[in-house]
């Protein structure tokens, strides 16, 4: 995404906090897109049941929730974590034991190493446009992001929203992906390093993974949404690979448009929670001289089934 881009998603900083009845936190949208703020929250404490669903009504109608200055260990993450369900353990990463092993429901993101010896997931490159675990047959329905290291420059998080992407869809595209369904390969993860046990896939067709519609009705908020969850080896059923192709490039540059995006650039103590089954999500490279330390939880999400 280039700086025009960029600015063309980044926080609305006219946009005026608003208070949720019975709420003990202030929202201020991010876009005009989606994503806001959460203010007067320290997650490090205890949350009252009636906080948790102000929240959990924040998050499915902003998609992308931010809290700034928070700053967390790692048994208060999973706390904050389990307020939205199970958690789901990380995929496999391309080096074998958690990053994390005191607490290997965390996922390690970082650049960091130790010697020879990666400390995280990801490294310093871009990573592509991608929804996390699609490749599984239940992806995750939540992401928790908090950053304890960052560059100076670069890292940047972008996140789309599908909804709008499909709601804005011209009608002859929607008519041609209504009923189809993708296969969301599990060779590669969004940075391109081939995953633990697996081999190289040339032909998309016979990618291994789940497949999924390519509409799908959100299981909490009953809206249609797009379910992309990452272009390389991705294939559309019962096309000619040419055609799936073309298709997929399509549906890609569509999704993808900046009039759909939020641009997160990092602080120290930024916690960001998305729904991973309605947003893409990206990131940008960054100097690998840099250091950049972020620990993820997910939260297990349901069976998704295709929009009438």
């Amino acid at each position: 995404m280039s700086a025009v881009d960029s600015a063309a998603a980044s926080t609305s900083a006219t946009a005026a906090p608003q208070r949720r009845e019975g709420a003990a936190f202030t929202l201020r949208p991010l876009s005009a897109a989606l994503g806001a703020e959460v203010s007067g929250l320290d997650l490090s404490k205890p949350l009252d049941p009636v906080t948790v669903e102000a929240l959990r009504a924040a998050w499915l109608e902003h998609l992308v929730l931010r809290f700034r200055g928070q700053r967390l260990t790692d048994p208060q993450l999973l706390d904050v974590s389990r307020h939205l369900g199970e958690l789901d353990p990380p995929g496999p990463n391309p080096y074998g034991a958690p990053f994390n092993p005191e607490h290997p429901e965390i996922n390690v993101i970082s650049n960091i190493r130790d010697g020879d010896r990666p400390l995280g997931n990801l490294g310093d490159g871009e990573a592509v446009w991608h929804q996390d675990m699609t490749y599984i047959d239940r992806p995750p329905m939540a992401s928790m992001l908090y950053a304890i290291e960052v560059p100076p420059a670069g890292g940047n998080t972008y996140w789309a929203n599908l909804h709008l992407a499909l709601e804005s869809m011209p009608a002859p595209l929607r008519r041609r992906i209504e009923g189809r369904s993708a296969v969301h390969d599990s060779t590669y993860n969004s940075a391109g390093i081939m995953r633990r046990g697996m081999k190289e896939v040339t032909d998309p067709r016979e990618a291994p993974g789940a497949r999924h519609p390519l509409i799908v009705v959100h299981p909490d908020s009953g809206r249609e949404t797009l379910l992309l969850g990452r272009r390389r080896n991705g294939y559309i059923l019962g096309l000619s690979l040419a055609e799936s192709e073309a298709l997929l490039d399509e549906l890609w540059a569509h999704a993808c448009q900046p009039r759909f995006a939020f641009c997160q650039e990092w602080q120290v103590g930024d916690v960001i929670l998305w729904d991973n089954r309605s947003t893409l999500h990206r990131r940008d490279a960054f100097d690998a001289a840099s250091r950049r330390r972020m620990h993820r939880t997910q939260i297990k999400g349901a069976a998704l089934r295709a929009a009438a």
